[in-house]
Parts: structure tokens; sequence; C-alpha cells
């Protein structure tokens, strides 16, 4: 009997949110489909602390690949554990989240089972047997549901697009022998540069970013209050980071990292179109900018045509008052 596999993310001993999302709706598409859904957590020893919170969402069992060698990302051995994964549950589905690392390893994993790949999708619709994906087109302009024929489907979901419900249930958790060669670890990771609780603008529901008219590094300090007041995280445009003002982390784009928050305040972008690939499946979109005729406007919800050194701080003090 086939099954659907849901890789999850993790990282220093606590699961992404972004997996929460993938482990829920994967077990909810399994249902539907008449088939048994798994979890699939790779690492070293920090795994084994992961496995309960993995399996109160529904699924029947959580799989272990763990190896020392794993505690650092190996982009091909992290392929080759969910390869021999899938083949082990006979695995016709396979879902990640659509991060940085779930893009590079869906489409390894895609090659390596010989499967169809549909990636960034933001909806999935289950129903008579078939699986149908959604996902934006031509820079968000448009959303193309497809059906995906080949025996393996391996899908990368959008964070932030999927709701996240606690099924609590009996999963059992089984280990996988995965055998590897020095093939799979021709590359490691040397060294580790994280920012203390800084919150990722791909799984934040609410994201302040910023452009080139910030004019500094130091200018961005203004959207980092504001960011604190409503508990969401700071972006930047590409002109931003090209700039110097953000790191590349921080970029939303095409170029940077897609997002769907649940609220999306642009400060000072003009919306170039990279930039809006990236973040129109926000929910809300608030723009800010001097420029009344700036594209960004055109896909705004609530629109401010004025100086973000004047509103940025004002509805910062504002919200604060209303915060006591």
């Amino acid at each position: 009997m086939s099954s659907l596999l849901i890789v999850a993310e993790h990282r220093n001993g606590k699961l992404k949110k972004s997996s929460f999302e993938a482990i829920s709706k994967g077990a909810s598409v399994a249902k539907d489909l008449g088939l048994s859904a798994h979890v699939l957590l790779i690492g070293g020893t920090e795994v084994a602390g992961l496995t309960a919170e993995a399996a109160n969402y529904g699924v029947t069992s959580v799989l272990t690949v763990t190896d020392p060698k794993l505690s650092a990302y190996a982009n091909r051995a992290f392929a080759t554990a969910i390869t021999e994964a899938a083949k082990a549950k006979s695995a016709s589905v396979i879902l990640l989240s659509a991060t940085s690392m779930g893009r590079e390893l869906g489409a390894f994993v895609s090659v390596k089972l010989d499967a169809s790949f549909a990636s960034d999708c933001t909806d999935l619709q289950s129903a008579g047997g078939t699986l149908k994906v959604t996902r934006p087109v031509y820079t968000g302009k448009a959303l193309s549901t497809v059906e995906l024929k080949q025996a393996v489907k391996v899908i990368t979901l959008r964070p932030n697009a999927f709701p996240v419900l606690s099924v609590p249930a009996t999963a059992s958790v089984e280990s996988v022998s995965v055998s590897f060669t020095e093939k799979d670890f021709g590359s490691k990771v040397v060294d580790m540069i994280t920012a203390s609780g800084k919150l990722d603008v791909a799984e934040a529901e609410i994201v302040v970013s910023g452009g080139r008219s910030l004019g500094s590094a130091e200018n961005f300090k203004i959207l980092e209050d504001l960011a604190e007041v409503l508990g969401g995280a700071v972006g930047a445009s590409r002109a931003a980071v090209d700039s110097g003002y953000r790191s590349h982390e921080d970029q939303v784009g095409q170029t940077g990292k897609v997002i769907s928050p649940k609220l999306y305040i642009a400060c000072g972008i003009s919306g170039a179109i990279q930039h809006l690939a990236g973040m129109s499946s926000s929910k809300v979109i608030v723009a800010i900018n001097k420029d009344k005729e700036a594209p960004i406007f055109q896909i705004a919800d609530y629109g401010i045509v004025a100086d973000l050194f004047e509103i940025v701080p004002a509805l910062t003090a504002e919200l604060k008052k209303r915060s006591h």
C-alpha cells in the first residue's frame, strides 16, 4: 500500500513552524486519499526529542534517519535519506516546506525518484483519489491548478499558506536504516552564524519591509521598532540588500524569500516585479510610499502616500499606546 511522506525541518532542537503546517496538511490529504501518513525527521541525536511533537497531527508514524554527520545539513545526504525512507514506505506523495532547504531537496528527490515536482504550492485538492496542486505563476499574477501524473509526486508547500490543526493520535516511531557513501557528504557545514532570537521572514505572520529609500542600515531601526510592537519580522527589498542595508536572509522577492504573511507592510518599496513575486500572496498588504504612482499601490489593500520617516514612527507610537 502506498503512503504519504512529510519531511519535517528543525532548527536548534525545535521543529520549524512551516513543518507543523506541512504535517497538518499532509495528514489531512493522506486521509482524503486513503493513504497512511508518515513524518520523516533527519539529523543527529537531537531528533529523539522531536518525535512526540511531530506525532501530534494525526500521522501513522514518525520515521527517523539519524547519523552524527546529519547534525549539519548536507544536501546529498538528506536527499538520500528522504529517497530511502520514501522507498521503505512506498510513498507516492512526498511533502516538504518551500523553504530554501525544502526547495533544494525537492528537486534532488524528484530526480532520484523520477517523480512529478510541483514547487511553492499554496493549496492541495484531494478528491476522488486524485491530487491537484495550486501554485502562483507569472510572478504571482495568476494561479495555476494542475494534476500531477507521475506515480510519485514531490510537492513543496509555501510557508504560512496552510493552517495547523492538532489531531492527537498514537503514532509509532521507527528508525530507517540508510547506507550513506562518501559522495553523500561531499560538502559539509563547518561554521554557522545564527541570529539569536531573530524571527525568520519566511515564517513570520507579520512582516515590515523596507526599500532602498530607507537610505542606510541604521534607518532600518524605525522598521525594527514597528515590527517589535507588532510581533513581526523585518524584511527588505533586493535594492536595500544590494545597498548593504540588510543581509540577504531578510530579502523578500523572487531572488530572496517568497512569503505569505497575514500582514505585509511595505515601507518605501516601489514594487518591482521580482519583489511582488515574493509577497503578493500576503493576506493583507499595506504600502507606505511618497510616490503615488508606485506599482506597489496596485496590489495593496491599504495605501498611504506619505513620507515613511513620518508615518512609521507615528504608527509605532500609536500602537504602543494601544498595547498598554
